[in-house]
Order: structure tokens, then sequence, then C-alpha cells
């Protein structure tokens, strides 16, 4: 029998599912979308990890399981407020800024912005000198240190390259949203919430408006598009 929780959760998972008309083959991304995530810490638990399992499976990162060395496009952070006790877990991946700092000390071009605000690596012209590792400060990218396997035909990966949170581009370039996002909406709390925040009809666009929201390391003016609630 399926209790009200698990209804409102498929439901949730249902008004996620098709976040944007599917962009057409050969069309390039437009600057008329500003693609972001709104997470609500207060729904995100310690112990769940959903996010991050999805993440792995979607993208095909669980092929050597060794922590330091194995690349992962998302990661829970646990914070605690030493003044009040209070503690929240926060999801933390790339936070697709709208001036990356990554893209800014590229020497190759390999570290890009699409128009519609998704950052990404080029592999092809990666040359691993890993300065957008040391440009985040998220820490949200991970470098291939050895030979990867178990790969995804979405995301082709290599020793030597850096990699990070692509906001699942192949997914939402067929109208879906991220992995992440989906997951979190079947299988956990609802906490994540995707769209695009140039539209003002959309649900994410219009709870930014009208709810306090919190960009991580705000005051370096990098404009993320990744923005928290709970924090």
């Amino acid at each position: 029998m399926i209790n009200r929780r698990h209804m409102i959760l498929a439901s949730g998972a249902m008004l996620v599912a098709a976040p944007a008309t599917a962009r057409q083959a050969g069309q390039p991304a437009s600057a008329a979308q500003r693609w972001g995530l709104l997470i609500d810490t207060s729904k995100c638990g310690v112990e769940c990890t959903v996010c991050v399992e999805a993440c792995k499976a979607e993208m095909g990162l669980s092929g050597h399981d060794r922590p330091r060395t194995d690349a992962q496009y998302v990661r829970k952070v646990n914070v605690r407020d030493p003044a009040t006790g209070a503690a929240h877990s926060v999801p933390v991946m790339c936070q697709h800024c709208a001036k990356p700092p990554c893209v800014d000390v590229c020497p190759t071009g390999a570290s890009m912005k699409r128009a519609d605000g998704i950052v990404l690596v080029d592999r092809h012209i990666c040359i691993g000198c890993r300065y957008c590792m040391m440009a985040c400060p998220y820490k949200a990218r991970s470098f291939a240190h050895e030979d990867q396997s178990g790969q995804q035909p979405h995301l082709p990966r290599g020793k030597g390259t850096v990699e990070g949170c692509t906001l699942c581009v192949h997914r939402i370039d067929e109208g879906k949203p991220p992995a992440c996002v989906e997951a979190c909406a079947a299988r956990a709390r609802g906490a994540m919430l995707f769209g695009d925040l140039n539209d003002p009809k959309s649900e994410i666009a219009q709870k930014v408006a009208r709810e306090a929201t919190t960009r991580i390391r705000a005051d370096l003016g990098l404009e993320p598009g990744v923005r928290y609630q709970g924090i």
C-alpha cells in the first residue's frame, strides 16, 4: 500500500520530469535560459546520499571506489553553527557560476560556460594542468588519476583530465531534470528544485523571488546558479 508521503513524492517526481522543451539537435544553447538549482537543506537528511549515488550511477563514477582519488560530482558537507548548534547537511557540486573563475584561468579553453549558464570541461583539449581546481572556491572539480572504466556514452572520461558536475547537461538537452533532482524527488524528501531562473513563470524563479535564498560565498561575486535555503 502506498502511503500519502510516497504519493506526494511520486507526484513531485512527475513534476520535475520535464522541466523544459528538449533542445533540437544542432541548435545551440541559448542565453534565454539560465539553468539552476534550489536546494532546501531543511529537507536534506545527514544520512541521505540519494543524490550522490544517483549522480555516480548516471555519470559512471563507480569504477574504483577509492574516495581520495575517485571523481565525485556531488558531495554532502555537514555544517554546524557553533553559536546555536544548528546543523545542516548540504549537497555541494559545481555551482555553475555566471562568472566562473575556472574558465578565467584555463589556458586552453577546456573550461567553458554554455550560453545557458552550464559550466563544462572539454576533455579533448584539457591538458590536466589543474589550474581550474585551484581557482574553484567550491572544490567542485576532480582529477582523473587513473584509467577509467564503466563509462557512460554521454560522458566520456579519460585519465589525466579534470571533470566536474555537468548539471546532467545531456538530460537537460532532452527536456529532463538532472539525475540528482529526479532521484531526490522519487526516493528522498524532494529537497532539490531544478529549472530556468530566467523564466518568471518557473517554480524555481518564483521561489527565488519570494523566499530567502543563499549562495555559497556570495561575497565573491561569482553569481552561482545554485541557491540554498536553510543555511
